[in-house]
């Protein structure tokens, strides 16, 4: 079953999911090591691997979680250096907030032949960079302006135009390390409009966040901040999709 398949039959059947998200110039190594021993103890649903700036260490950290988990690896680029063919899945992230060509189609363009031979799963995915209370570093290096935490409508409008153009999932990102996660009142905005899958990420650092989260509609979670300085916060963000 494909990755993209897995999540709409989780979707239909009510399924909360978590992914975790590693920055593989974070993950290498010990601390790479010590992760893995994390993941196997509490699977989440998905790993999903990538960074906002380029890595010459992507193809090794995707070889060593294949290598041992069972769970679906999938990449989650910042750009296209970072396309590498040994993963299960590519989410293949569309900057539909902003207005800079080359996130919204230019990069893109420049690997769509190498994911064509490749003949990995695509998942075309509407990526909203959501007002988190920080500038944040996908922000910075794609020069574009998050949408204002406070206005839930242009959100809706937003991830409406994504689906409208074929994406296959909407992802509310309020961006590595944000001192507020994307609100519950926007995410409960973007479910009830949207018929696709929604994901939300960013900021989420505790089990009430978490169910925050989904209380309002999300149907995956990311995590990534957290896992890096408390890795066995896994444990307890897990039970929350039980």
């Amino acid at each position: 079953m494909s990755v993209y398949q897995t999540i709409i039959r989780n979707v239909s059947a009510g399924k909360k999911m978590l992914a975790a998200l590693l920055d593989p110039d974070v993950f290498a190594g010990n601390r790479l090591s010590a992760m893995i021993e994390h993941l196997q103890h509490t699977p989440p649903d998905f790993v999903f691997v990538g960074g906002s700036t380029s890595s010459a260490s992507m193809e090794t950290l995707i070889c060593a979680l294949k290598n041992a988990l069972t769970i679906p690896v999938a990449l989650f680029p910042g750009n296209i250096s970072q396309f590498v063919p040994s993963a299960d899945a590519l989410l293949n992230i569309s900057l539909v907030s902003g207005r800079n060509a080359e996130y919204l189609i230019g990069q893109h363009i420049a690997v769509s032949m190498a994911i064509k031979r490749a003949r990995i799963e695509v998942i075309p995915t509407a990526y909203m960079l959501i007002e988190g209370g920080r500038i944040s570093t996908t922000e910075y290096v794609s020069n574009t302006r998050s949408i204002p935490s406070d206005r839930p409508g242009i959100a809706v409008a937003t991830a409406l135009a994504g689906e409208q153009l074929g994406m296959r999932v909407v992802y509310l990102e309020a961006g590595s390390g944000a001192k507020t996660p994307v609100s519950a009142e926007m995410i409960k905005a973007v479910r009830t409009q949207i018929g696709v899958p929604l994901i939300v990420g960013g900021g989420i650092c505790t089990p009430q966040q978490l169910q925050n989260a989904f209380g309002a509609g999300a149907d995956l979670v990311v995590v990534g901040n957290v896992l890096e300085k408390e890795p066995q916060m896994l444990e307890a963000l897990k039970k929350m999709t039980v």
